[in-house]
């Protein structure tokens, strides 16, 4: 493998030195730009997409060329998991994920496998893995990733997405020996998934956990962090002779930020709801923060982004640990050259914090 020509993601996510402030985005292979819309096209859909390594590549490294992005995360979908454990994954044209056999009983549950072997249930993951480092070439780091357990069970037992999660929650309160056992099964699962990713080229893992923040606290701790934490203390930690980051995020989880700390990971994940200065007073000595702008400020003018990034940069103030991101996902409908001036404004204002 090529050196990294650019590793300073790398370093943030570790706390070390940089010149200036790394900067990538959640979703940035994605709808907003039109050259993944025509390689989506090419595909003829999502999964056919997923399921190209050479595609997967190819949607990967759009942002790198066009935004400058200081990593590369990964083309996939969080729930390969379940449909590779036996679920029949369907996505309609305009409609979110749906899976036409939910999860309804323990009977359901102790029917599913552990996947084990990634290379054998996920193979094409793995060669897309490995397809991306070849064409990175040393460009930037690749950051693999996962839904968490508990994100990929709402899903599972819902069937699709959810407003109240009136099924899942229904199972956790009346089955909770079933929730556990999926979620275990689910653990098991992801943490050879990841490890699989690393084995074949991923360089920092980060953890999706979209709907811990529906829990109450003690909810969370049981349902979903436990499970973080449990993938966490399995995955390889070092490999090509340098230190791989993990990265867990949850969505609406703010109130839990020292327990998300106390995982082992390296970085935190930061949803909008925080200011950065409020979360690095409460952790931001154990480990990097990643984020947090409002993904909506994507739609304002670029001179009102740029003063985004400067605020957000100013609170977290100067000093190492800082990954600049969205607070979520780039949304579909927002103009690629407002992205392009978010990316455009970090690298440029974030250096007098690194002097």
């Amino acid at each position: 493998m090529k050196p990294l020509q650019n590793d300073l993601f790398l370093r943030a996510c570790l706390r070390e030195n940089v010149e200036r402030t790394p900067v990538w985005m959640m979703r940035q292979a994605g709808r907003y730009l039109s050259e993944y819309r025509a390689t989506r096209a090419k595909a003829g859909g999502f999964l056919n997409l997923c399921r190209s390594p050479e595609m997967c590549s190819e949607v990967t490294l759009q942002p790198i060329d066009i935004l400058n992005a200081d990593a590369a995360i990964l083309f996939s979908d969080i729930l390969v998991v379940p449909e590779a454990m036996g679920m029949d994954l369907s996505f309609g044209t305009g409609e979110g994920p749906k899976f036409s056999d939910p999860l309804t009983c323990r009977a359901d549950v102790e029917k599913l496998p552990v996947l084990d072997d990634p290379t054998r249930e996920l193979g094409y993951v793995m060669d897309a893995v490995a397809t991306i480092r070849r064409d990175l070439n040393g460009r930037v780091p690749l950051i693999g990733f996962t839904g968490s357990p508990w994100t990929l069970a709402t899903y599972m037992v819902e069937g699709g997405g959810s407003k109240n999660f009136s099924k899942v929650k229904a199972m956790m309160f009346n089955e909770p020996e079933t929730m556990h056992l999926l979620l275990d099964k689910l653990a098991d699962s992801v943490a050879a998934y990841l490890n699989g990713q690393i084995a074949h080229g991923a360089q920092a893992v980060q953890i999706f956990d979209t709907w811990g923040g529906i829990l109450t606290s003690r909810d969370y701790k049981a349902f979903s962090l436990d499970y973080m934490q449990k993938i966490v203390s399995k995955l390889n930690r070092e490999n090509e002779g340098r230190r791989v980051p993990v990265i867990l995020y949850t969505k609406g989880g703010m109130g839990w930020l020292e327990a998300i700390a106390d995982t082992g990971c390296d970085v935190v994940g930061l949803d909008w709801s925080i200011d950065i200065d409020v979360a690095k007073a409460r952790i931001g000595d154990r480990v990097a923060l990643q984020g947090n702008m409002d993904p909506t400020m994507l739609y304002a003018q670029p001179d009102r982004i740029r003063a985004e990034v400067k605020d957000i940069l100013a609170r977290f103030g100067r000093g190492n640990g800082h990954v600049f991101n969205l607070g979520h996902g780039i949304t579909p409908d927002v103009p690629p050259e407002h992205a392009i001036a978010f990316f455009k404004a970090v690298r440029e204002e974030s250096v007098q914090y690194h002097r």
